[in-house]
This record gives structure tokens, C-alpha cells and sequence, in this order.
């Protein structure tokens, strides 16, 4: 049996994803390596492919900060009852909308779609979360972000799919439309449910634009915003001289802000392998037309 010949077009396409992969990981691991090399050559500046001289106190630092530990705390509250309120609320607005005899469904359809074409700007958005009392409050993070007419769409194309008999036989036992959706409707929507608390889990744990617009309180500060102010800010002062009572010398800038960045990189970077042929069906599920 002749071996396969490999043709150029092949050829050419392997080595161009490696070189897409190497660009797309190259940067992550520069940043790990930097983060675990020791002071004395993190101020060098070298492009190393491995630690010079391995050393942690940049992560010791980073971990023995209360705010950085604070925003790390907050970053996970925002991303566990984000996603749980907007999973529930967009599945209900999803579930309502579904249903062709809703009355006033195709008015509700263009409002809707608009919201998602149309905003009203970055200063009336301001003002509107100010007025409504969200302004340096934790549910800044919650309730503007708990619907999004992208993701409705997705719910909506998914429970189209679901047999109408199995509502009916729930009804004619006596179920509400909320018994149906909670007991019938969600527990068959695993699939699209992993994948928009996927979609919404990412977003409010990279999110780090809604803390620098509406927070001014440390303490409320996501772990996001706070790298963002280190990165752009160079705010490393107090970190630095934390680094100096502990380690008795001054840790650089850039070591400090490479720890920072795999702490706050690293838990998604992890949760994220699980999860991720969810991405493919949720493309699907989104693809089916209701």
C-alpha cells in the first residue's frame, strides 16, 4: 500500500497555524517566565525561553496584598451571580418571546433589536446608572448586565427545538408556564445553558471598563480594573515597597506586573479547556433558524 503524498497546500497550511500558534502562545509565555524569574534579572529585560534563576517573591507579593486579593474576591462574586442572573433572566425573557402567540411579541422583537444596534451613549448611560443609585455599588457589575439580545436569540432558536408535546402533557397535569420552564424547558437546555453562562462568565471576569467608569471605592475594585491601573498607570509604588520590608530589596515595576497578569489570567485560562466545545454548539445553536 503506496504511502500518502503530502501536497504543498498542506505543507504550507501546517506550518502557517504554527506560526498563528506560536504568535498566539508566545506572548503568554513570555509573560509567565518573566513573572517566575528573579529580580535581579527581570530588571535585564532578556527574552528568555526559561527562568535565568527561578524565584516567586513577585507572586508573594501579589498574594500578600490585600486589595489585589480584595479585587480578586470581588471579580469572582461579579462573575458567579453575573452569570446566574443573566442566564436566569435572559432564559425567561427567551422563553416568553419564543412563543408566536405572544401578543405584542414582534413590537417586543424591534424593541429589542434595537437595544442591540442603538445605545444611548457613554455620558446618558453614566448618568442613568448614577440616578438609578448604582454608582460605586457592587450591582453595577449584575443588573445592566443581565440581558443581552444576542444570547436571547440563542435561547430562543434552542426552545423552538424542544417537542411542543412535552409542554402540553406538563399543562395538562397542571403546570404554570414557570413550572413548564423551570421543570420541563430548562432541564432539557444543559447545552445552551453552558454555553451563555460560558459567553457571560468570560465577559465579567475580563470585564475591567464598567470598574473604571462607575467605582471609586478600593475595596469594590475588580481584580481586572486593578491590573489595568497597574499596566496604564504604573501605580506600583505600594506594592513595591511592600516587596522591600519583605524581601529587603525593590522588586521591579515589570516583575510585579507580570505576576499580576497570570493571577488574574491564569483561573480562566484553566476553566476555560472544560468548556470550550460549548463554544461550538452554542455557534450551532445560534446558526438553527426558529
Amino acid at each position: 500500500m503506496s504511502k500518502r503524498r503530502i501536497g504543498v497546500f498542506e505543507t504550507v497550511n501546517t506550518l502557517l497555524m504554527l506560526a498563528v500558534c506560536f504568535m498566539t502562545l508566545y506572548p503568554m509565555w513570555f509573560v509567565l517566565i518573566n513573572s517566575l524569574n528573579a529580580p535581579e534579572q527581570a530588571i535585564l529585560g532578556l527574552v528568555n525561553w526559561f527562568p535565568e534563576a527561578l524565584s516567586l517573591d513577585s507572586y508573594r507579593v501579589v498574594f500578600g496584598n490585600e486589595n489585589m486579593m480584595n479585587g480578586f474576591l470581588i471579580t469572582t462574586l461579579r462573575t458567579v451571580f453575573g452569570t446566574a442572573a443573566h442566564v436566569l433572566f435572559t432564559a425567561i425573557v427567551a422563553y416568553g418571546l419564543s412563543k408566536t402567540n405572544l401578543v405584542g411579541r414582534k413590537a417586543y422583537m424591534k424593541i429589542a433589536l434595537i437595544t442591540m444596534l442603538f445605545s444611548g451613549g457613554l455620558i446618558p448611560t453614566f448618568i442613568l446608572m448614577v440616578k438609578l443609585g448604582f454608582y460605586d455599588n457592587f450591582w453595577v457589575f449584575i443588573i445592566p448586565a443581565m440581558y443581552s439580545f444576542f444570547n436571547m436569540v440563542i435561547f430562543m432558536s434552542f426552545f423552538r427545538t424542544i417537542p411542543d408535546s412535552l409542554e402540553e402533557s406538563a399543562k395538562v397535569d397542571g403546570a404554570s408556564d414557570y413550572g413548564v420552564l423551570f421543570r420541563i424547558v430548562l432541564p432539557n437546555s444543559m447545552a445552551v445553558i453552558a454555553t451563555i453562562s460560558l459567553f457571560s462568565a468570560v465577559y465579567h471576569w475580563n470585564d475591567y471598563y464598567q470598574g473604571i467608569l462607575y467605582i471609586r471605592t478600593q475595596e469594590l475594585l475588580p481584580l481586572q480594573t486593578m491590573l489595568f491601573k497597574i499596566i496604564a498607570e504604573n501605580s506600583m509604588s505600594f506594592m513595591q515597597q511592600q516587596a522591600m520590608a519583605q524581601f529587603g530589596a525593590r522588586l521591579p515595576g515589570n516583575s510585579i506586573k507580570f505576576a499580576s497578569m497570570m493571577v488574574a489570567t491564569l483561573p480562566i485560562l484553566l476553566f476555560y479547556p472544560f468548556i470550550q466545545r460549548y463554544l461550538v454548539k452554542g455557534v450551532m445553536i445560534g446558526a438553527i433558524k426558529g
